[in-house]
């Protein structure tokens, strides 16, 4: 993960998130337990070969992030590029280095986001609603869409909360394959 991106205690947290890990509840009903199932089998497959988007859909606490930090991690110990990042902190950093004292330049942190080798954006949908912050992860989204770049994207609440630019790209079935995990408590 890139150093200087992620608050310490969370990037923690992060890496002990793995598919070893992952907990295949058996006090699910039916439904629920084969959603789980199913989003943990397509994670696994997208680890081993990541091509296009995976978009995970459902409430809080079903697997979402976890899911999506195993293949972050299972690609890292592969020594591949990734970045993971929580979406409201990803913009926080970005505004950061307009500051005098960042240590990397706007360009420089959003060029390496626009092609990094797998990106993965947790809770997404939670930003605050600014036009700068709609527009930059518009951009961010719109330059992997078109360039096919292998992304991973948690949804934070439903789809039809995003505006249309980026709810359409999420959810092309030439590019994403989205995944709604079932509400696990």
């Amino acid at each position: 993960l890139r150093a200087g991106l992620f608050d310490p205690l969370k990037l923690e947290l992060i890496r002990q998130m793995t598919f070893e890990n992952f907990e295949l509840r058996a006090d699910l009903d039916p439904e629920q337990a084969e959603s789980l199932a199913t989003a943990y089998e397509l994670a696994r497959g997208f680890a081993e070969n990541p091509e296009g988007w995976l978009v995970f859909l459902g409430t809080c606490g079903c697997g979402k992030t976890h899911l999506a930090a195993a293949i972050a991690n299972y690609r890292l110990r592969r020594r591949q590029p990734v970045v993971f990042a929580v979406v409201p902190d990803l913009l926080d950093y970005l505004r950061a280095t307009f500051g005098p004292s960042s240590e990397v330049s706007y360009d420089e942190l959003f060029e390496y986001l626009r092609q990094v080798d797998l990106l993965v954006l947790d809770d997404f949908g939670v930003h605050a609603g600014t036009p700068w912050a709609h527009e930059k992860l518009f951009q961010l989204i719109n330059y992997r869409y078109v360039a096919r770049r292998p992304t991973v994207i948690v949804v934070a609440g439903p789809l039809g909360l995003l505006e249309d630019r980026l709810r359409m790209r999420l959810t092309d079935r030439d590019l994403s394959r989205v995944v709604e995990l079932g509400p696990v408590r």
